[in-house]
């Protein structure tokens, strides 16, 4: 590594730990040259993800974009901002999970979606009547009236799976 302070190319590394989240390494470098200490992260570099759009253009994945459409949906919503990073990262590694360079944007969205039902019912309704394009209040009415329906539990179903 670079020394940011003299330039030079000759460090040591004193400290190397995972991050919290474990998806990278933290290490603590001090230069050989002029003693100065920084740290640097290191991540698995991911292939570029490419996304084709429902007009059939294509452009590469954008993390931040995909925030800021989480961000918007939960204006004014209780919920963290570190929560929604770890919804971006949750919704890329099951994107690289699946090994393909290019992916549908609806496939994005439907990930999207799933995320923000688990996050917040208000800001999964706001998101999904931009991305279904409602065009009237009836549209509204029907996501709201599944949305409880997903979420009411049938006494006489018994459950598929054991928890």
């Amino acid at each position: 590594m670079r020394c940011i302070q003299c330039g030079s190319l000759d460090d040591k590394v004193i400290d190397s730990r995972m991050s919290k989240d474990g998806t990278s390494t933290r290490r603590r470098r001090v230069c050989l040259a002029c003693s100065y200490r920084y740290t640097t992260y290191e991540q698995i570099e991911r292939t570029e993800l490419r996304v084709v759009k429902r007009d059939g253009s294509r452009q590469t994945l954008n993390r931040e974009k995909l925030l800021r459409g989480l961000v918007k949906a939960c204006e004014k919503r209780p919920v963290s901002m570190d929560r929604l990073g770890r919804a971006v990262e949750e919704i890329l590694a099951e994107l690289h999970k699946d090994h393909l360079s290019e992916v549908p944007s609806g496939v994005i969205g439907v990930k999207v979606t799933d995320k923000l039902y688990d996050i917040d019912p208000v800001a999964y309704v706001r998101y999904v009547s931009v991305y279904r394009q409602f065009e009237d209040v009836g549209e509204f009415i029907k996501e709201i009236q599944r949305l409880e329906y997903r979420g009411r539990k049938d006494p006489l179903q018994p459950p598929l799976f054991k928890e």
